[in-house]
Formats: C-alpha cells, structure tokens, sequence
C-alpha cells in the first residue's frame, strides 16, 4: 500500500503531550493518527475517545498504602492464614 505524508501544524505543547500520551499508550504519533483516519472512516464520524485512565482517589489512596507497606513491612500485622485474618476481623464486628 502507498502512503503519503501529511504536514500538520500544532502547538509545541500540543504535540509534546500528545506525544507523551500516545507513548503511554503504546503508540506513536503516526500510528496514533492512522487509528484516528482508519476507525472516522468506517464510522463515518469521529468515532471514539482514547485516554489514559488515572486511577481515582480511593484507588490512589490504596496504591499509596500499598507502598509504604511494601517499604515498612515490619510496621504491618501478618497473619499465616487468610482463616486466621478472617477470626480477627471476626471477632472485632
């Protein structure tokens, strides 16, 4: 198949987040518009919204502790059986 270039002018912050964001995608620039042509094309419209998904507050409270677990283990209560975690929390209801 022939292909053919397109010049398009943007801003240089534009370009460069969406650079970024295309690289956090897996894809780069010109893949990332080919997708875009490709799918208004068959859909005979722009066709779809692409983003990178960040994670909501709750969940970046929980990545956050699960760090500092990580890094502080011995800060932490283990327990040698999930049988043994579920007596505890048991016994506190």
């Amino acid at each position: 198949m022939a292909t053919t270039n397109i010049n398009v002018r943007v801003d240089s912050t534009l370009k460069q987040e969406a650079e970024a964001l295309f690289n956090d995608l897996g894809l780069s620039m010109s893949s990332a518009i080919n997708m875009f042509l490709r799918s208004a094309v068959s859909h005979d419209g722009i066709p779809f919204e692409v983003r990178r998904q960040a994670p909501n507050a709750e969940t970046k409270a929980a990545l956050d502790e699960y760090e500092e677990m990580k890094k502080n283990p011995g800060n932490y209560k283990r327990y040698e059986s999930f049988d043994e975690l579920l007596d505890e929390v048991l016994a506190d209801a």
